[in-house]
């Protein structure tokens, strides 16, 4: 149950505010930015997603740097609120096909309409965008997707050699083409998050990944649809399966740990060839999650070397090696590494001819920086840095500092080998093709290094 629903701008721009219950003060919105802008307890950076101001428990999820925040008094489950939040501005998504500021003020009617049906009273009636179509009749106002900023690599879909811009999928669901037609395509996307940490000397102690299989319908008529995944796919480790599925695990079997399937997929035949059946909901949905602990081919090898340099001074060295083809291109990568707390100042040396790449140090929370625009499979990039020291270290300064730690989205390239097959779509006439678009990304979780 909760009280109060609003969105922010990056600036605490109020855009959107539902108060179900009148339960909280109305200047709510107002305490909530000032708190997350100074958040400044337990020495953390930012904000944890659930804190509490004088007894009105306050939630946010951040999405493409909008914050959703929900309000109460009352102790309900945060990771309720929270996956509320979240397929809050999913359905938002679904209907303005575009979600950010400007689609969230042009279609405000459609939103409160929205929040309307999807809360009531404070109590969640639905999520989904399929039941929502039947009570929810405004037509939405569709952001011209050329003055959306452009996209990088990672928004590129594939089908066969052609490629597609992912502002493909900034359409909405509900809204029709100019013309009245709607273009028939579905969208396939398997995103995985992978967790890797090494030890100081390089080897891998824990590696693990989530995945799920995201699907995007414009079809008309809702036919149904036969995705097929890898034949050789086993679910349960040492080839025996949790659900008890036959499984063909050999040298080269993509062995999941365990998953879970939406509600409208039928496994009929799951077992046989690893098809699965479905009539997709209208909106964006996880067909498939699934988690993997066997161990993967890392896709950064992290070096690290930290030495003292004289009597207030420290000489920091990182090396990142791409383990993947030359023609897969890693980009927006950040790489952080804490720094012993009496760092005074950082002075850094990128390797020569290096381009689209950023050093900060981070005075505030004594942290590295270094940010590189994009990396191509199998090259490696080094970065120095000179570190000036307030006082004497009176301990191992390799104990005070690190770990580093990494982000990174990696487009066209998957560690699990899991991939889309094909994708069948029931034909209604002779002539009836739709396009069909599959993309696969890769993204850090918590790629951690130790010193």
């Amino acid at each position: 149950m909760i009280s109060q629903f609003f969105v922010l701008s990056q600036r605490g721009d109020n855009i959107v505010f539902r108060d179900y219950r009148s339960e909280v003060a109305k200047g709510s919105a107002e305490i909530f930015f000032r708190k997350v802008k100074f958040w400044k307890e337990d020495g953390q950076e930012e904000a944890p997603p659930v804190f509490n101001v004088d007894g009105v428990n306050y939630f946010h999820v951040k999405v493409v740097g909008l914050l959703f925040v929900a309000t109460t008094r009352v102790n309900v489950s945060p990771s309720l609120v929270l996956e509320l939040l979240q397929r809050i501005a999913r359905v938002i998504k679904d209907y303005l096909g575009v979600l950010n500021e400007d689609s969230l003020r042009k279609n405000f009617v459609l939103v409160y309409e929205l929040l309307d049906e999807v809360i009531d009273f404070g109590y969640v009636q639905t999520t989904s965008t399929e039941v929502l179509k039947s009570y929810v009749f405004n037509e939405p106002i569709v952001i011209d997707a050329a003055r959306l900023q452009p996209l990088g690599p990672a928004a590129i879909f594939m089908q066969g050699t052609k490629r597609m811009p992912g502002t493909a999928v900034t359409k909405s669901v509900v809204a029709n083409e100019p013309g009245g037609r709607k273009r028939e395509e579905i969208f396939v996307d398997i995103i995985e998050k992978i967790s890797v940490t090494f030890s100081s000397s390089g080897y891998i102690l824990t590696s693990e990944v989530d995945g799920t299989i995201q699907m995007k319908s414009y079809l008309s008529g809702n036919p149904e649809i036969r995705l097929a995944l890898n034949e050789d796919l086993s679910i349960g480790r040492g080839g025996g399966s949790i659900y008890d599925y036959r499984s063909s695990s050999g040298s080269g079997a993509v062995i999941l740990d365990d998953c879970n399937f939406h509600e409208s997929v039928r496994l009929d035949s799951f077992d046989m060839d690893r098809t699965l059946a479905l009539v997709p909901p209208d909106g964006e949905f996880p067909v498939m999650n699934y988690r993997m602990t066997q161990e993967f081919k890392p896709p950064f090898r992290i070096n690290c070397l930290i030495e003292e340099a004289g009597q207030l001074k420290a000489e920091v060295i990182i090396k990142v090696r791409a383990e993947f083809p030359s023609n897969i291109t890693a980009n927006t990568v950040v790489v952080q590494m804490p720094v012993p707390k009496y760092t005074a100042r950082a002075s850094f040396e990128l390797e020569p001819g290096a381009v689209g790449q950023r050093t900060d140090f981070k005075e505030s929370n004594k942290k590295l920086e270094w940010g590189l625009k994009k990396i191509v499979g199998g090259s490696e990039h080094t970065l120095r840095a000179k570190l000036t020291f307030s006082q004497e270290s009176h301990a191992n300064i390799t104990k005070e500092a690190g770990p580093v730690s990494m982000t990174f989205t990696i487009p066209m390239y998957n560690v699990s080998r899991l991939q889309v097959k094909y994708l069948q779509i029931a034909k209604k006439s002779s002539s009836y093709n739709p396009y069909r678009w599959v993309r696969y990304v890769t993204q850090a979780n918590s790629y951690v290094a130790r010193i």
